[in-house]
């Protein structure tokens, strides 16, 4: 074998150059994980909202999806309400480490039986409770004076 016939110094060298390679590896690895961490993104959603059935759309998402979100790590930061026009929006605003978690923490909401079950039956009873649905990815500047905002 090569390697047993290598000088001791030249074994020392190699094994030296891989421990070395090793660490640059897994510190660059961490640097990732830290300014992924330090930087998280946010994601704006807003949902076109019907004045006839504004209230039972309001109990659904505080008393139902919001619990529901809960499970699934969802980060709420804000909600609010809001008029454009002649168009009732209730909008509201999450948080998430990176988009991989955001986008398996939303398969897993809407894969979820209790919210299916929630969504049908509300339908049921009220009709239809949105109309068009706004989905935007905010990613933080390097100079934004807050990386996040959920506690």
């Amino acid at each position: 074998m090569i390697y047993t016939q290598t000088p001791q110094k030249y074994r020392l060298v190699i094994l030296l150059l891989f421990a070395i390679t090793t660490c640059v590896g897994l510190s660059r690895t961490s640097t990732t994980r830290t300014d992924e961490q330090q930087k998280p993104i946010h994601q704006l959603r807003i949902y076109e909202i019907f004045d006839g059935n504004k209230k039972a759309f309001h109990e659904r998402f505080r008393d139902h999806a919001m619990r529901i979100m809960a499970r699934y790590d969802f980060k709420i930061v804000a909600t609010w309400e809001t008029q454009k026009g002649d168009r009732t929006e209730f909008v509201y605003l999450l948080e998430w480490p990176d988009k991989e978690i955001m986008r398996d923490r939303w398969a897993k909401f809407m894969a979820d039986k209790e919210w299916a079950d929630i969504k049908k039956e509300t339908s049921r009873i009220h009709g239809s409770m949105v109309g068009e649905i706004e989905d935007r990815t905010l990613e933080l500047t390097d100079y934004s004076p807050r990386k996040t905002l959920a506690k």
